[in-house]
């Protein structure tokens, strides 16, 4: 799935994606739904996708109509999350990405009036103060901590009412250790393994010049097999 601007042609309303949005993931599972009724079906949400993921999944708690659901390397709390990512190699990564999204909403405005202030772009280097002066203001947040506040999936988790695995590591270079939820914040339906090495989306267990095995394939895989037996 898409989230809208991120299939190579831009949306046409001002609003793009943001990572607690959620109306899009229910519209593609309804439709999936209607599609193929006599079908199970489960979801995949990786790093923002699966902040997005998790959110939606809390939502619906009882009424959540997958039969399971795997999230990967998640920031269960984004105001940590973007702090993090201004600290050591991390700003690499904050850089390329910020730099990225400017490109994309330069883009989109490009022949229509935009919501913000275009040349303030090249202000907004960190995560932070991109999000406050355009995500949030572009998606009906008052503010950045308005919006990491209601987005972030952390409190969305004691909801989860369908078996759900949670596959995080310890040394993720972007996301601290203090945003991990403890197991008051779990529901009995949510397992989350965590591993002390595997970075971010990484979780390689075997490497040769020819092949590179990843661990978090093989663990989703059994997962699934498990649960739609």
């Amino acid at each position: 799935m898409h989230f809208r601007g991120c299939s190579g042609r831009h949306n046409r309303f001002d609003r793009s994606y943001h990572a607690g949005d959620t109306a899009d993931i229910n519209s593609i599972i309804i439709e999936l739904i209607n599609r193929y009724p006599d079908r199970k079906i489960a979801a995949i949400g990786i790093s923002l996708g699966g902040n997005a993921l998790i959110k939606y999944l809390g939502e619906q708690g009882a009424n959540c109509p997958l039969t399971a659901a795997i999230a990967i390397s998640v920031p269960f709390d984004l105001a940590i999350c973007a702090k993090e990512l201004e600290t050591g190699f991390s700003r690499i990564y904050q850089w390329y990405l910020i730099r990225s999204l400017n490109k994309k909403i330069r883009s989109k405005f490009k022949e229509k009036p935009a919501p913000i202030n275009l040349e303030k772009l090249k202000e907004w280097t960190d995560f932070y103060s991109f999000d406050h002066n355009v995500i949030a203001p572009m998606h009906g947040f008052i503010s950045v901590d308005d919006y990491y506040a209601k987005s972030s999936c952390k409190k969305f988790i004691k909801n989860i009412n369908i078996p759900t695995l949670i596959l995080h590591s310890k040394d993720d270079p972007f996301m601290n250790q203090s945003s991990l939820p403890n197991e008051s914040d779990l529901s009995n339906d949510v397992t989350l393994e965590l591993s002390d090495q595997g970075g971010h989306v990484g979780f390689i267990y075997e490497e040769s010049p020819f092949k590179v095995k990843s661990w978090s394939e093989k663990r989703l895989a059994e997962f699934f097999q498990q649960k739609f037996r």
